[in-house]
């Protein structure tokens, strides 16, 4: 058995990581909202938020990938070669996320460490 998800296991993964950037989103967005309105209108954004957007880019590059991935097989593809570099750039995108999140939980168990 390998470690890949099927096509449809992928897909209905899709509904529930927006269910969870949703709640999140209403958690961050609550409390910085209430907090500070100014300086989120000037950064552009809270924290949250960013990295929402980042989740939904890369969510978005792996679907379209896994489309073109079934377009391969069925045999519509018009380009491999676009199609290629578009599943090089979601894996990419992917392993920088996932960069980006082992970053982020060393810092906060770091954080968590220190005394006070």
């Amino acid at each position: 058995m390998s470690g890949f998800l099927p096509v449809e296991a992928i897909a209905a993964l899709s509904p529930q990581a927006q269910a969870m950037a949703t709640a999140a989103q209403s958690l961050a967005g609550g409390t910085a909202a209430a907090e500070a309105p100014a300086a989120t209108a000037s950064t552009g954004g809270s924290f949250g938020q960013l990295v929402t957007d980042g989740l939904s880019k890369v969510n978005d590059q792996l679907i379209s990938s896994q489309v073109d991935l079934q377009k391969l097989a069925v045999g519509d593809a018009q380009n491999l070669h676009q199609i290629m570099i578009n599943l090089e750039e979601s894996r990419v995108s992917f392993q920088l996320m996932m960069q980006v999140r082992n970053r982020l939980l060393e810092a906060y168990q770091d954080v968590m460490k220190m005394p006070i």
